[in-house]
């Protein structure tokens, strides 16, 4: 029987963003950084690999360690692996290229199988061997993206700092068949915050996290921009220049979507993104990762199905709780919270650059150590906060019941809309221990949101929900 898939949708305890997805041989690998648990900073991880069978996405196999943190000599032990990306070189093998911090070279490691042990392979490097980042002129490089066709690879580095007019933009250059030798130098293809201003960027700017996918004859490069917590796309008929904005794939706060809110009401934790397209059978989707542990560094991996349209633009697509799973989720038996997809206070407001509520109580955290299960719950829920779940195909529900712990003296309001009618109330009582309160329900037939707001005082955690 296949699995149910959720939002993340690797096990609770692990965190790997800047996810590049690809399909090897009726698989679906996953390519990102990898944040630890209550890490102080990003990328702390060795890579790690995860892969699931295209037709049972629920079902992820850790894949172990497949590039260690200290395998690269120009890591001088002090520094982390950045967000990679993977490519098919033309003789079959898989080329993994990255970049660490506090260098500005661009690292290439190989391996014969999609997720198996990586080696390095070498630095890419003009023809006289200087290294790319280290020629006079050059930019550093940063969050590499790859695509090879006809045995030539094509490169997108960069990154853009607010106010830093030393950093112009995304750049692509070509690689020759050795995987590290440039052939066609970097040509910037999208500008940065500090050069958009009276172009179609405007607003949108790039700032990191280059991605490049095909579709028909179609390029989509994919990038993180300057508000961060979105991810947006420009397309073209040629991989190396004639970029076109698009517009934005996925927000990880849903800023811009009003199917269900208003369109500039934040409904998560704005925080950087980082993430690309993929066909996994007929469908499409959009991988990305959202905060977690209310801080920067300990970010999941998410993803959302996409629609193209006629004229091969894609609109902006809500956060779910369901994500890879095909459609809602089986509107019955329990659920863990930490697969909510909705977490807002409505008198919170954006941190600084949008990062982060200030007037938001409630987190995604974790109890136990990596590997342990499914052991993530919401964190510090007090009043005025919601959660929200989305979405769950309903029938014949009459009762809900949540399980919480801490020195509550308040209640859920449970609805199907964030500002919709309140269906019911569950009482919760204070507890050192994991306990469950309930109440009767009806949940409307159907495909229906969930969102529990705590109201009146104390506070709780809050580990699962069951629709009975």
């Amino acid at each position: 029987m296949k699995k149910q898939a959720f939002n993340p949708y690797l096990p609770s305890w692990e965190y790997v963003p800047d996810g590049e997805p690809y399909v090897f041989d009726g698989r679906v690998y996953v390519y990102g950084s990898h944040d630890l648990y209550n890490g102080q900073a990003f990328c702390l991880g060795d890579y790690v690999g995860w892969s699931a069978p295209i037709d049972d996405l629920g079902s992820w196999r850790y894949e172990g360690i497949t590039y260690p943190r200290l395998a690269d000599p120009a890591n001088d032990g002090r520094m982390v692996l950045y967000a990679p990306d993977v490519t098919v070189g033309p003789d079959g093998r898989y080329y993994m290229y990255y970049c660490l911090d506090k260098v500005p070279i661009v690292s290439v490691a190989v391996c014969d199988t999609p997720a198996g042990k990586y080696e390095f392979y070498g630095h890419v490097h003009y023809q006289d061997g200087t290294r790319l980042g280290e020629r006079q002129g050059d930019e550093p490089q940063f969050d590499p993206g790859v695509i090879t066709e006809d045995g030539k690879t094509y490169l997108y580095t960069g990154f853009c700092g607010m106010g830093d007019k030393s950093r112009t933009g995304s750049f692509c250059c070509v690689l020759d068949k050795d995987m590290l030798t440039i052939i066609q130098d970097p040509v910037r293809i999208v500008p940065g915050v500090m050069y958009a201003a009276g172009t179609e960027y405007e607003g949108h700017a790039f700032f990191e996290a280059s991605s490049i996918r095909k579709r028909g004859d179609t390029y989509y490069y994919i990038y993180s921009s300057q508000v961060m917590h979105e991810l947006c796309y420009a397309t073209s008929k040629r991989p190396d220049g004639d970029f076109k904005y698009g517009g934005v794939i996925v927000s990880n706060a849903d800023v811009g979507i009003d199917s269900y809110k208003p369109k500039e009401m934040i409904a998560g934790t704005p925080g950087n993104d980082h993430g690309s397209i993929v066909q996994i059978g007929d469908d499409w989707y959009i991988f990305y990762h959202r905060q977690t542990n209310g801080t920067w560094f300990s970010r999941q991996g998410c993803a959302e199905k996409i629609k193209f349209e006629a004229d091969g633009s894609i609109k902006q697509v809500e956060m779910t709780s369901c994500g890879l799973n095909g459609g809602p989720l089986v509107g019955k038996g329990e659920y863990p919270t930490y697969i909510c997809c909705n977490l807002f206070n409505k008198d919170a407001k954006p941190g600084q650059f949008g990062m982060g509520f200030i007037g938001n109580n409630a987190k995604i955290i974790m109890d136990g150590r990596d590997g342990d299960e499914e052991l993530g719950y919401v964190y510090n829920v007090k009043k005025g906060d919601t959660i929200g779940f989305k979405y769950f195909d309903c029938k014949g529900i009459t009762k809900v019941r949540v399980t919480t712990r801490g020195y509550s003296y308040g209640y859920f309001e449970v609805r199907t809309k964030w500002d919709g009618e309140v269906l019911g109330t569950i009482k919760l009582e204070s507890s050192n221990f994991w306990e469950a309160h309930e109440a009767d329900i009806a949940i409307p037939d159907g495909v229906n949101a969930l969102y529990f707001t705590f109201c009146e005082g104390g506070s709780c955690s809050f580990k699962s929900f069951e629709l009975i």
